[in-house]
Order: structure tokens, then sequence, then C-alpha cells
């Protein structure tokens, strides 16, 4: 029960972070204060959002969530898994290319080695934020695949909404005063989440 507990609360500390810290930020806006509060948001997302579901995939194991908290598995276990599959496969896609786009553009990582400039070719020309993307898709796709009620309620009511908070009201913010006119001109240009084709 404990990784449940850890998973639930991961996500209320992850949203309320994102207010605290974004008021803060906008009541203190400097780039200083910018790259401080964006560490101590990726650590709130790290211990919060991506550790527990690691842990409870082995403790006490992702198909137990449900008997735990007395829900019935997910209904069409092989439409789930055939979909969970679907979703994973662009999820792994965008995690792994903007990982490496990060690196070779941004001079930097996907947390606490901030990058040094806004990264805007690939498929970054096409969202802002793949990488968000990626993890929305991969987590919903690992959570049909494992069948689990609890894990996909998880995921589409707790973890992504969380995170979408974390982005809209900390991170623009948060990039705003790092990079200045260079991101709002890519803010106002590339669509928030959904990847826009044919340009």
């Amino acid at each position: 029960m404990f990784t449940i507990y850890w998973i639930v609360v991961g996500s209320l500390v992850m949203a309320i972070g994102s207010i605290v810290l974004g008021v803060w930020l906008r009541n203190n806006p400097s780039r200083k204060n910018a790259e401080k509060s964006s560490r101590i948001m990726h650590f709130l997302f790290f211990a919060g959002q991506v550790i527990p579901p690691i842990v409870g995939f082995f403790t006490p194991g992702i198909a137990h969530f449900d008997e735990l908290v007395g829900l019935k598995p997910l209904p069409g276990k092989l439409l789930f898994l055939v979909a969970g599959i679907l979703l994973a496969i662009p999820g792994i896609y965008f995690s792994g290319i903007t990982n490496k786009l990060l690196r070779s553009i941004g001079n930097g990582t996907n947390a606490f080695v901030l990058t040094r400039r806004v990264v805007n070719d690939d498929v970054y020309k096409r969202t802002r934020n793949p990488m968000s993307l990626g993890f929305y898709l991969l987590s919903l796709g690992a959570a049909f695949i494992s069948g689990s009620t609890f894990a996909t309620f998880a995921v589409a009511f707790g973890i992504i909404p969380s995170h979408v908070l974390f982005i809209k009201y900390f991170e623009e913010k948060e990039l705003e005063l790092r990079f200045g006119e260079s991101y709002l001109e890519y803010k106002r240009n590339v669509p928030f989440l959904i990847p826009r084709f044919g340009k």
C-alpha cells in the first residue's frame, strides 16, 4: 500500500510545488531563481512521478495494484494491450529523441543540467513539449499494457494533469526568465503539446 500512497501523494506534491514555486517565481523573477526553482521541481518530478511507478512495478507489482485498492482489472485485456503498445512506441521515440536533442543542441539534459539555449529543431519544431508528450504516452501505454485500472486512473487523473500544470504554470515562466525573447518567440510559433504536421 505504501507505493500506492506514494504515487498519489507524488502527484499532489508535484501540483502543489508547481503552484507554490510558480507564484514565488512570479514574485521573485530572475534567471538565478528560475534555475534554482527548476532544479527543485525536477527533483519533485523524479521523486514523486518517476520513482514511485518504477518501485511499484516491482513492489507490489503493477498487476497487484487493483487488488490492493479493491478495483477490477481493465476489461478487454487484448484491446488495452494493443492500445498500450501503440501508445508506448511513439512514447519511447519522443523520450529518446528529445534527450538526444537537449544534449546536442541545448547543451544540457532534461532535468538538473539545464539547457543553455532554446531547442527548436527536429521534433521541437512540431511541439514545444515532445518529451512530456512521450512521457504521457509511455505512462498511459504502460498502464494499459498492465491491465491495471488503478495504474490507468493514476496516470490519467494524477500524473498527467499535475505534470501539465507544472509545464503551464511553472516551466513556461521559468523558461521565459532563462531565455527571454528567444523562448517567447518560440512559444508564439510552436504548439504546446499536440504536434503540428505539414510545415
